[in-house]
């Protein structure tokens, strides 16, 4: 979450030394999920790499490539979700939310906060939606991959793929959070 992490509410010492750690946790997870979802990149790409090899040298290829290939993907795109949006890195018109910060401030915390407040509901609606594909897959034993010669149950990527939307709409939730209590503080400026 952006924002000044000090306590400057007059709260009792144990709240100011609380928030600053809760701040810092939150960052922490939030670019570890990153970190995570690039290093799966980096072994995405080693399995392509060496099913590309296997092609070329020996006129076959590994087994799962496509399919682990695709279910990755996805997953590390969630994975990743939550750290754009805290260094907002998502898309959006900045051109036009920095033209209107210049002139009004509080105009541009609206219309953050408004954004905020759609990517919580789009991606809480994502979030929720997978929670059934999730149960699904664990109660069918659904996997990817060939019977008798390599599969892998799919729904650790499906967890890892919640994990992310989860992450990622609590994330927009604490934004809007914090630019509604901005904008109601009567603050000029944009956290």
């Amino acid at each position: 979450m952006t924002g000044d992490p000090g306590n400057h509410s007059g709260a009792p010492d144990g709240a100011r030394r609380t928030r600053p750690f809760v701040v810092r946790a939150w960052a922490f997870l939030v670019d570890g999920l990153a970190g995570l979802g690039t290093a799966m990149i980096g072994a995405l790409m080693a399995i392509i790499c060496a099913d590309i090899l296997v092609r070329n040298l020996m006129g076959g290829s590994l087994p799962l490539v496509s399919e682990l290939g695709a279910l990755a993907l996805v997953m590390i795109v969630y994975l990743q979700l939550a750290t754009t949006v805290r260094h907002d890195r998502l898309v959006r018109s900045d051109l036009l939310i920095g033209a209107v910060g210049a002139r009004a401030p509080r105009l541009r915390l609206v219309i953050e906060s408004f954004f905020d407040l759609v990517g919580l509901a789009v991606i809480g609606i994502l979030a929720w939606s997978t929670v059934s594909i999730l149960e699904r897959d664990m109660q069918v034993g659904q996997y990817i991959g060939v019977t008798g010669v390599l599969i892998l149950p799919t729904w650790p990527f499906r967890a890892l793929i919640l994990l992310g939307l989860v992450v990622a709409t609590l994330q927009f939730l604490f934004q809007f959070v914090h630019r509604i209590r901005v904008l109601a503080a009567g603050a000029e400026r944009a956290p």
